[in-house]
């Protein structure tokens, strides 16, 4: 697989990375299952899907656990980023940025992943009770420990954050203060199809400054693969189930965009499908994005990963620029 860089330090992953979450947390619990998504990560290992991207909040506690059990064989195939910054309660997520908690969280973290060292160190996001910089320096005290090797920030945005100012500009004003502390190697935020905001601000700034880029989400949440039916339900555990884009009548209304994808795909054959060309899109964007798509099942890894290999035209690009923009249920 193609090979990019993250950050300054030109640490190198495959450019189709693997999002671990759906495995453990947010998505349908019922088809959660341990072994099958474990084959799951050594497929993705296999296709050169170095980046595992995990957080200590999914499960909370499992999905690290999960991909602390294929590391445990294939360290040196992968390229381990978690996070720290969010505690999990019943009904509640809080932020916790206090350099002590952090400094905790990542031995704890460690010991999960079996690994002496985390690739990448992402703040998932900034505590406000806690100076952005206070927490960035404890990060930073890991690196120097040599119990991480780099660091990167999880994007604050909101889907339709643009009638109210720049979608990013609070994130970007953290990465400022924070790169004044110790360089950031990467920024995660949405990108696909569907959501392209990080393409107005926030990808120009990481691309001005060498930081690397990790698309999440680059299938919209799945919509963007075809294979959701408007109407068919979530369980109530799933996040689509309370999504504004995920209603009968908006995933009705959002067809025309797959109808799109697909479109450009049987240009390429018949075995090209319209999530390879979401993110075929997504990574001819820029050379520093790596694009992190979620799965959990070995089918959708392979599939996932075949998509690095994709070439689009100049002619398919336009074309899905210019596809009709999403919409959600508060517009």
């Amino acid at each position: 697989m193609e090979r990019r860089t993250i950050g300054a330090g030109a640490l190198e992953v495959g450019a189709v990375g693997l999002g671990c979450m759906p495995m453990s947390w947010a998505y349908s619990g019922s088809r959660q299952r341990g072994d099958e998504s474990l084959r799951a990560v050594h497929r993705a290992l296999d296709a050169g899907s170095s980046l595992l991207d995990t957080a200590d909040m999914y499960g909370p506690f499992t999905n690290e656990l999960l991909v602390g059990r294929a590391l445990k064989e294939r360290r040196e195939d992968a390229f381990v980023s978690t996070k720290v910054g969010l505690l999990v309660g019943e009904q509640h997520i809080v932020a916790n940025g206090r350099p002590g908690y952090v400094k905790r969280a990542c031995d704890a973290s460690l010991r999960r992943l079996q690994t002496d060292v985390i690739d990448l160190y992402q703040l998932h996001r900034a505590d406000p009770e806690v100076p952005v910089e206070e927490t960035w320096g404890a990060m930073a005290e890991l690196v120097r420990a040599g119990k991480v090797r780099a660091l990167g920030l999880c994007a604050v945005g909101a889907r339709g954050g643009r009638r109210f100012g720049g979608l990013y500009d609070g994130t970007i004003r953290q990465l400022r203060r924070v790169q004044q502390v110790f360089p950031v190697s990467a920024v995660e935020a949405e990108l696909s199809v569907w959501s392209p905001e990080a393409l107005d601000t926030l990808l120009p700034w990481c691309e001005a400054r060498g930081v690397g880029f990790l698309a999440a989400m680059p299938l919209g949440n799945g919509f963007l693969t075809g294979t959701l039916t408007p109407g068919q339900g979530f369980e109530p555990d799933d996040m689509r189930a309370r999504h504004p884009r995920f209603t009968a009548e908006m995933m009705a209304a959002n067809q025309p965009i797959v109808v799109g994808l697909r479109r450009v795909a049987a240009r390429h054959g018949e075995a090209v499908t319209a999530a390879q060309v979401a993110l075929a899109w997504v990574l001819a964007q820029s050379r520093h994005v790596i694009t992190v798509p979620g799965a959990k099942r070995e089918r959708w890894v392979k599939e996932n990963a075949a998509a690095a290999a994709l070439r689009l035209t100049p002619q398919d690009l336009t074309e899905v620029a210019e596809l009709p923009g999403a919409q959600g249920s508060w517009e």
